[in-house]
């Protein structure tokens, strides 16, 4: 009797070992890749799910994430996958201008994993690739320009970032959205070189403002003055054209008389 029970609770034991292994429930917006004895079998979409225990089991991937306040990446494992636009903050990396001047670096990523397949098999990290060539791309960009133009062209940066970023993301089933720039930073002699630079122009600015001033007003009193001795003039041609009709006039009664 004893016997039998044990061997029910082992069996009762099994039966719920494995519907906990065979079931799996995935949120929404996120993804599993299932492989069956080592191959790629399936995906698991949001909601609950079966799968054969110890046949299926779910593919971890590798994660590349900065934890808060520290500029050093830990790799973690996961076996969810984000379907969710996410944003990839990395670091400040010093880089090299046209000009020779150091800069330092930092940018966003956007990006949405649209094949989690690929996302998985195609490459080892995909975060980890993405930091990666984001930072080559702009490492190369950054070499091909002035400092002048990367603030005035940072928009056509993050352009061609997100073109080559979305051409290498396409084989990872990875699609990066958007891709920006965030922040620029200089050593301070250059920085105060060109604040020194911005100020000259303004004070520059200024004094042609005022010369332009001065210019016009200097006109508009002219332009007046000029106004004043037309006027003056006409006056005295008509008061001369009033005194030689009187006097002829004078002359003419005196000549009838």
């Amino acid at each position: 009797m004893e016997a039998g029970l044990i061997i029910t609770l082992l069996v009762l034991a099994l039966v719920v070992v494995v519907l906990a292994k065979g079931i799996r429930i995935v949120q929404q917006s996120e993804c599993m890749v299932i492989e069956r004895l080592g191959s790629f079998h399936r995906i698991l979409e949001p909601g609950i799910n079966i799968i054969i225990p110890f046949v299926d089991k779910p593919r971890a991937i590798k994660v590349r994430r900065y934890k808060h306040g520290s500029t050093m990446p830990v790799i973690v494992e996961e076996l969810r996958i984000d379907r969710r636009e996410t944003v990839l903050d990395f670091p400040s990396q010093s880089m090299i201008t046209k000009d020779n001047v150091t800069v330092s670096i930092n940018g966003a990523i956007y990006y949405q994993v649209i094949d989690p397949k690929n996302a998985v098999y195609q490459v080892e990290n995909f975060i980890q690739a993405i930091e990666v060539l984001s930072k080559t791309t702009l490492r190369a960009l950054i070499g091909q320009k002035d400092l002048d133009e990367i603030f005035s062209n940072r928009d056509e940066i993050n352009k061609h970032l997100e073109a080559t970023m979305d051409e290498a993301g396409n084989k990872w089933g990875i699609k990066a959205t958007r891709v920006e720039i965030q922040d620029v930073e200089m050593p301070p002699e250059i920085e105060e070189a060109m604040r020194m630079q911005m100020t000259a122009e303004r004070t520059r600015r200024a004094a042609v403002t005022r010369a332009n001033g001065q210019r016009e007003a200097d006109i508009q009193v002219a332009e007046g003055e000029k106004q004043a001795a037309i006027l003056r003039a006409q006056g005295d041609k008509e008061s001369a054209v009033l005194r030689a009709e009187g006097e002829r006039e004078s002359i003419e009664r005196v000549v009838s008389v």
